[in-house]
Protein backbone atom coordinates (compact mmCIF):
# COMPACT_ATOMS: atom_id res chain seq x y z
CA UNK A 1 0.00 0.00 0.00
CA UNK A 2 1.45 3.27 -1.16
CA UNK A 3 1.57 5.62 1.76
CA UNK A 4 -0.15 8.88 1.38
CA UNK A 5 1.99 12.22 -0.24
CA UNK A 6 1.84 15.17 2.25
CA UNK A 7 -0.06 17.88 1.10
CA UNK A 8 3.25 20.41 -0.02
CA UNK A 9 3.55 23.14 2.90
CA UNK A 10 1.77 26.79 2.43
CA UNK A 11 3.69 29.46 0.63
CA UNK A 12 3.61 32.94 1.53
CA UNK A 13 2.83 34.68 -1.36
CA UNK A 14 4.91 37.26 -2.33
CA UNK A 15 4.67 40.02 -4.68
CA UNK A 16 7.36 42.37 -6.70
CA UNK A 17 7.68 45.51 -5.01
CA UNK A 18 7.81 47.51 -8.60
CA UNK A 19 3.90 45.59 -9.30
CA UNK A 20 2.84 46.36 -5.81
CA UNK A 21 4.14 50.27 -6.87
CA UNK A 22 2.11 50.22 -9.94
CA UNK A 23 -0.63 49.29 -8.11
CA UNK A 24 -0.69 51.94 -5.37
CA UNK A 25 -0.40 54.83 -7.72
CA UNK A 26 -3.50 53.49 -9.81
CA UNK A 27 -5.54 53.30 -6.87
CA UNK A 28 -4.18 56.80 -5.78
CA UNK A 29 -5.33 58.68 -8.98
CA UNK A 30 -8.58 56.57 -9.29
CA UNK A 31 -9.93 57.98 -6.09
CA UNK A 32 -11.87 60.89 -6.43
CA UNK A 33 -10.58 62.27 -3.20
CA UNK A 34 -7.12 62.67 -4.51
CA UNK A 35 -8.31 64.90 -6.96
CA UNK A 36 -9.95 67.12 -5.08
CA UNK A 37 -7.63 67.27 -1.86
CA UNK A 38 -4.81 68.05 -4.98
CA UNK A 39 -7.03 71.04 -6.07
CA UNK A 40 -7.18 72.44 -2.71
CA UNK A 41 -3.95 72.40 -2.06
CA UNK A 42 -2.49 73.61 -5.32
CA UNK A 43 -5.20 76.39 -5.66
CA UNK A 44 -4.78 77.25 -1.90
CA UNK A 45 -1.06 77.97 -2.07
CA UNK A 46 -1.21 79.70 -5.11
CA UNK A 47 -4.40 82.19 -4.69
CA UNK A 48 -2.86 83.05 -0.72
CA UNK A 49 -0.28 83.96 -2.66
CA UNK A 50 -1.64 86.37 -4.98
CA UNK A 51 -3.71 88.15 -2.63
CA UNK A 52 -1.05 88.79 0.60
CA UNK A 53 1.44 90.03 -2.19
CA UNK A 54 -1.24 91.92 -3.89
CA UNK A 55 -2.36 93.39 -0.03
CA UNK A 56 1.24 94.18 0.46
CA UNK A 57 2.23 96.33 -2.50
CA UNK A 58 -1.18 98.55 -2.19
CA UNK A 59 0.26 99.16 1.78
CA UNK A 60 3.25 99.44 0.82
CA UNK A 61 3.40 103.53 0.51
CA UNK A 62 2.26 103.27 4.10
CA UNK A 63 4.49 100.51 5.26
CA UNK A 64 6.29 101.33 8.09
CA UNK A 65 10.61 100.99 8.22
CA UNK A 66 10.04 97.32 9.94
CA UNK A 67 7.31 96.39 8.06
CA UNK A 68 9.34 97.07 4.87
CA UNK A 69 12.21 93.97 6.47
CA UNK A 70 9.55 92.07 5.50
CA UNK A 71 10.44 88.07 4.83
CA UNK A 72 9.08 88.64 0.59
CA UNK A 73 9.88 84.85 0.15
CA UNK A 74 7.53 84.04 2.52
CA UNK A 75 4.87 85.97 1.39
CA UNK A 76 4.59 83.97 -1.29
CA UNK A 77 4.54 80.75 0.45
CA UNK A 78 1.87 81.74 3.24
CA UNK A 79 -0.56 79.50 1.49
CA UNK A 80 1.39 75.91 2.37
CA UNK A 81 -0.35 76.62 5.75
CA UNK A 82 -3.99 75.80 3.99
CA UNK A 83 -2.13 73.38 1.72
CA UNK A 84 -0.86 71.38 4.88
CA UNK A 85 -4.31 71.17 6.19
CA UNK A 86 -5.80 69.22 2.99
CA UNK A 87 -2.97 67.41 1.84
CA UNK A 88 -2.96 65.82 5.54
CA UNK A 89 -6.53 65.17 5.03
CA UNK A 90 -5.22 63.38 1.85
CA UNK A 91 -2.44 61.49 3.73
CA UNK A 92 -4.89 60.03 6.62
CA UNK A 93 -7.58 58.89 3.77
CA UNK A 94 -5.26 57.11 1.65
CA UNK A 95 -5.05 54.28 3.99
CA UNK A 96 -7.87 55.25 6.30
CA UNK A 97 -10.80 54.67 3.89
CA UNK A 98 -9.47 51.33 3.09
CA UNK A 99 -10.57 50.29 6.93
CA UNK A 100 -13.51 51.94 7.28
CA UNK A 101 -15.16 49.95 4.14
CA UNK A 102 -13.52 46.93 4.78
CA UNK A 103 -11.31 46.60 1.66
CA UNK A 104 -8.41 46.16 3.76
CA UNK A 105 -9.32 42.71 4.41
CA UNK A 106 -8.92 42.55 0.39
CA UNK A 107 -5.13 43.89 -0.06
CA UNK A 108 -3.56 42.40 2.75
CA UNK A 109 -4.63 38.78 1.45
CA UNK A 110 -3.90 39.55 -1.63
CA UNK A 111 -0.48 40.81 -0.32
CA UNK A 112 0.14 39.25 3.08
CA UNK A 113 3.26 41.45 3.49
CA UNK A 114 1.61 44.00 5.21
CA UNK A 115 4.59 46.34 5.91
CA UNK A 116 5.04 45.98 2.25
CA UNK A 117 1.84 47.45 1.54
CA UNK A 118 2.37 50.20 3.73
CA UNK A 119 5.92 51.40 2.35
CA UNK A 120 4.56 51.08 -0.91
CA UNK A 121 2.08 53.19 -0.29
CA UNK A 122 3.67 55.43 1.66
CA UNK A 123 6.34 56.18 -1.30
CA UNK A 124 3.49 56.77 -3.98
CA UNK A 125 2.34 59.35 -1.47
CA UNK A 126 5.30 60.68 -1.16
CA UNK A 127 6.09 60.54 -4.96
CA UNK A 128 2.94 62.03 -5.59
CA UNK A 129 2.85 65.02 -2.87
CA UNK A 130 6.53 66.28 -3.28
CA UNK A 131 5.44 66.64 -7.21
CA UNK A 132 2.44 68.82 -6.04
CA UNK A 133 4.34 70.58 -3.54
CA UNK A 134 7.21 71.38 -6.10
CA UNK A 135 4.84 72.91 -8.41
CA UNK A 136 2.59 74.83 -6.72
CA UNK A 137 5.33 76.41 -4.94
CA UNK A 138 7.34 77.19 -7.57
CA UNK A 139 4.35 78.80 -9.18
CA UNK A 140 3.50 80.36 -6.13
CA UNK A 141 6.54 81.95 -5.89
CA UNK A 142 6.53 83.15 -9.35
CA UNK A 143 3.28 85.05 -9.55
CA UNK A 144 3.94 86.27 -6.20
CA UNK A 145 7.06 88.19 -6.82
CA UNK A 146 5.94 89.08 -10.06
CA UNK A 147 3.46 91.21 -8.42
CA UNK A 148 6.20 92.82 -5.76
CA UNK A 149 8.25 93.31 -8.61
CA UNK A 150 5.74 96.54 -9.20
CA UNK A 151 6.82 97.92 -6.85
CA UNK A 152 10.80 97.09 -7.61
CA UNK A 153 10.91 94.75 -4.47
CA UNK A 154 11.14 91.23 -4.09
CA UNK A 155 13.16 88.22 -4.47
CA UNK A 156 14.70 86.23 -6.85
CA UNK A 157 15.61 82.08 -6.95
CA UNK A 158 19.24 83.63 -7.06
CA UNK A 159 19.08 85.87 -3.60
CA UNK A 160 20.64 83.40 -0.60
CA UNK A 161 18.48 80.99 1.17
CA UNK A 162 15.43 81.69 -1.68
CA UNK A 163 15.73 78.45 -3.65
CA UNK A 164 16.01 76.49 -0.16
CA UNK A 165 12.77 78.40 0.68
CA UNK A 166 10.86 77.70 -2.36
CA UNK A 167 11.86 73.87 -2.43
CA UNK A 168 11.94 73.32 1.16
CA UNK A 169 8.39 74.42 1.00
CA UNK A 170 6.89 72.12 -1.20
CA UNK A 171 8.93 69.06 0.86
CA UNK A 172 7.36 70.11 3.92
CA UNK A 173 3.89 69.92 2.32
CA UNK A 174 4.68 66.03 1.03
CA UNK A 175 5.77 65.35 4.60
CA UNK A 176 2.40 67.20 6.18
CA UNK A 177 0.88 64.25 3.89
CA UNK A 178 3.31 61.42 5.40
CA UNK A 179 2.64 62.71 9.09
CA UNK A 180 -1.03 62.07 8.25
CA UNK A 181 -0.50 59.18 6.53
CA UNK A 182 1.28 57.43 9.75
CA UNK A 183 -1.56 58.57 11.48
CA UNK A 184 -3.90 56.87 9.49
CA UNK A 185 -2.37 53.85 9.50
CA UNK A 186 -1.62 53.40 13.41
CA UNK A 187 -5.04 54.49 14.09
CA UNK A 188 -6.87 53.04 11.40
CA UNK A 189 -10.09 55.63 11.82
CA UNK A 190 -10.93 58.84 9.68
CA UNK A 191 -12.25 60.68 12.37
CA UNK A 192 -9.65 59.31 15.04
CA UNK A 193 -6.38 60.26 12.55
CA UNK A 194 -7.88 63.53 11.57
CA UNK A 195 -8.73 64.71 14.77
CA UNK A 196 -5.02 63.60 15.58
CA UNK A 197 -3.46 65.24 12.85
CA UNK A 198 -4.80 68.77 13.74
CA UNK A 199 -4.40 67.89 17.26
CA UNK A 200 -0.69 67.31 16.97
CA UNK A 201 -0.20 70.45 14.68
CA UNK A 202 -2.22 73.46 16.25
CA UNK A 203 -2.90 72.34 19.33
CA UNK A 204 0.23 71.79 21.63
CA UNK A 205 1.22 75.67 20.50
CA UNK A 206 -1.96 76.44 22.34
CA UNK A 207 -0.59 74.96 25.15
CA UNK A 208 2.03 75.86 25.88
CA UNK A 209 1.41 79.09 25.85
CA UNK A 210 0.69 77.98 29.34
CA UNK A 211 4.02 77.37 30.53
CA UNK A 212 6.11 79.72 32.26
CA UNK A 213 8.06 82.13 29.59
CA UNK A 214 11.34 80.54 29.82
CA UNK A 215 10.15 77.27 29.38
CA UNK A 216 7.94 78.09 26.43
CA UNK A 217 10.61 80.19 24.41
CA UNK A 218 12.48 76.68 24.39
CA UNK A 219 9.84 74.15 23.66
CA UNK A 220 7.81 76.04 21.01
CA UNK A 221 10.18 75.81 18.27
CA UNK A 222 10.30 71.59 18.37
CA UNK A 223 7.08 71.81 17.65
CA UNK A 224 5.81 70.80 14.33
CA UNK A 225 4.35 73.63 12.46
CA UNK A 226 7.03 76.07 13.88
CA UNK A 227 10.08 73.56 13.72
CA UNK A 228 8.76 72.75 9.85
CA UNK A 229 8.35 76.17 8.29
CA UNK A 230 11.87 77.08 9.13
CA UNK A 231 12.41 75.28 6.04
CA UNK A 232 10.69 77.92 4.07
CA UNK A 233 11.80 81.11 5.89
CA UNK A 234 14.34 83.34 4.27
CA UNK A 235 14.47 85.94 7.00
CA UNK A 236 14.70 83.63 10.53
CA UNK A 237 14.26 85.17 14.01
CA UNK A 238 16.34 85.14 16.48
CA UNK A 239 16.22 82.04 18.75
CA UNK A 240 14.59 79.98 16.26
CA UNK A 241 16.12 76.59 15.31
CA UNK A 242 17.72 76.61 11.45
CA UNK A 243 16.50 75.31 7.99
CA UNK A 244 17.59 72.32 8.07
CA UNK A 245 17.18 71.75 11.47
CA UNK A 246 13.97 73.13 12.34
CA UNK A 247 12.70 70.69 8.64
CA UNK A 248 14.49 67.50 10.52
CA UNK A 249 12.99 67.59 13.81
CA UNK A 250 9.37 68.38 11.78
CA UNK A 251 10.50 64.86 10.13
CA UNK A 252 10.66 63.31 13.40
CA UNK A 253 6.80 63.29 13.79
CA UNK A 254 5.55 61.32 10.47
CA UNK A 255 8.88 59.34 11.26
CA UNK A 256 7.45 58.28 14.57
CA UNK A 257 3.72 58.06 13.40
CA UNK A 258 5.40 55.24 10.56
CA UNK A 259 7.82 53.50 12.65
CA UNK A 260 4.58 52.61 15.19
CA UNK A 261 2.27 52.05 12.18
CA UNK A 262 4.87 49.40 10.22
CA UNK A 263 4.99 47.38 13.89
CA UNK A 264 1.55 47.61 14.81
CA UNK A 265 0.04 46.14 11.10
CA UNK A 266 1.67 43.24 11.38
CA UNK A 267 0.79 42.72 15.34
CA UNK A 268 -3.28 43.54 14.77
CA UNK A 269 -6.05 40.90 12.92
CA UNK A 270 -6.78 43.39 9.92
Amino acid sequence: MTAPVPAPASRIRTVDFADLLSSEWTRLRTVRSTYITALLASVGTVVIAIAICLRYVQEYDQLSPDDLQSDLTNFSLTGVYLAQVALGALGVLVVSSEYGTGMIRATFTAVPQRRLVLAARGLVLASATVLLGEVSTFTAFSLGQTILSSKHIGTSLADPGVLRAVVGAGLYLSATALLGFGLGALLRHTAGALSAFFGLLYAPTALIDLLPTDWRNDVINYMPVNAGSQIMTVVHTGGALGAWTGFGVFLCYPAAALIGALILVERRDV
